[in-house]
């Protein structure tokens, strides 16, 4: 890998900032509940929700495309992800819709192709279950179900500038559909990564993320049988739905490592400045013993948050997980489990379980 090159830093840095700050406005509490397509703020991977996103500086591989795709770069090969989310769980079945606000379901695949260059595929589907049709006439319901279908599809490519500058970008699909209404949109996160240190154990990350352009639903369950004024004829009357922005944000963050021979102690924190709801200061802490076992914490704090009449979001603040990553074999692949809990009031908090294989 090439030396570090001063002139290569400062433009990618400078422009990454103006392209942020330009683009995304502060944190607006009046603006809240404004923004569609909330589902692009759920983090469905269990090790990077464990310790509250906090970690954007210093997230590392498939996980980055929802953090900081530019930690997408550092796949050494192949990543694969499997993940399963109860969100806003309510009874004591996990991971079953019937006792969730949402069964989430999530798919990741990355590949390393060059010298410097990774590949990187994610799918994210929510499941609502069967809910009961009703009308005014049937408030019980009693004629037939239907299911709302919510799914994310991310394309990533991540580079490996130099040896402390990482970066990346992703195209995002965005699908919302019901029985006989739907809205569809597309989105772009990017990242960059700056790493330094006598043991690249100090980390810089920024990553701007659902940007793009205002989504609107469509459908037939917007148009009805209607009458002309005077009466005399029947005919269908299309409604248009008013169109809703993305959630934009920005998210600033840092992190450290500490290596004491088998063991390792990293911090983050990050804040993240949303478009349509209150900023966030994330901070989180990881321990680790020889890379196989991981235990996590961290914290999300917003104006109000300790206060239930202020608060505006069911997110408590606290999270914590766990990892477990074993080889496989002689030739450096690994298999591990991931865990994280979301504490949430109301509900019995968020639980998220995947599996992961490098190879």
């Amino acid at each position: 890998m090439k030396k570090d090159n001063k002139l290569i830093k400062v433009p990618i840095i400078s422009i990454l900032l103006m392209l942020s700050f330009f683009t995304v406005y502060a944190g607006n509490p009046q603006r809240a509940g404004q923004a569609g397509a909330s589902e692009l703020l759920i983090n469905p991977w269990a090790r990077t929700s464990g310790w509250a996103d906090a970690n954007v500086a210093g997230v590392r591989g498939l996980e980055g495309m929802y953090s900081n795709v530019a930690g997408l770069a550092f796949t050494s090969k192949t990543e694969l992800i499997f993940s399963q989310t109860s969100w806003l769980q309510y009874g004591n079945k996990m991971f079953s819709s019937n006792n969730s606000v949402s069964n989430i379901s999530s798919f990741g695949f990355s590949q390393k192709v060059g010298e410097s260059g990774v590949l990187g595929l994610a799918v994210m589907s929510m499941d609502f279950g069967e809910i009961e049709i009703t009308t005014v006439d049937l408030p019980d319901g009693g004629i037939g179900t239907y299911s709302p279908k919510f799914m994310n599809i991310g394309f990533s490519y991540a580079k490996i500038f130099s040896n402390s500058i990482y970066g990346g970008v992703t195209f995002k699909m965005i699908s919302e559909q019901i029985s006989n209404v739907g809205a569809n949109g597309i989105a772009l996160d990017a990242g960059i990564q700056y790493v330094t240190g006598k043991s690249d154990n100090l980390k810089f990350g920024i990553s701007l993320k659902n940007v793009g352009p205002r989504m609107s639903f469509s459908g037939d369950g917007l148009s009805f049988r209607g009458f002309n004024p005077d009466g005399t004829y029947k005919g269908t009357v299309e409604q248009r739905s008013s169109e809703f922005e993305l959630p934009a944000l920005l998210n600033i963050g840092v992190a450290y490592d500490i290596q004491i021979t088998k063991h390792r102690i990293s911090g983050a924190g990050t804040f993240t400045s949303n478009s349509f709801q209150k900023d966030q200061y994330r901070l989180g802490c990881e321990y680790s013993y020889k890379e196989m076992f991981m235990i996590r914490t961290g914290y999300t704090y917003e104006d109000g948050i300790r206060d239930p009449s202020t608060r505006t979001t069911a997110l408590r603040g606290p999270s914590g997980g766990f990892t477990v990553e074993l080889p496989m074999g002689s030739s450096g692949s690994t298999f591990g489990i991931d865990y994280s809990y979301r504490h949430t009031d109301p509900f019995q908090g968020s639980h998220s379980i995947g599996a992961r294989i490098n190879l």
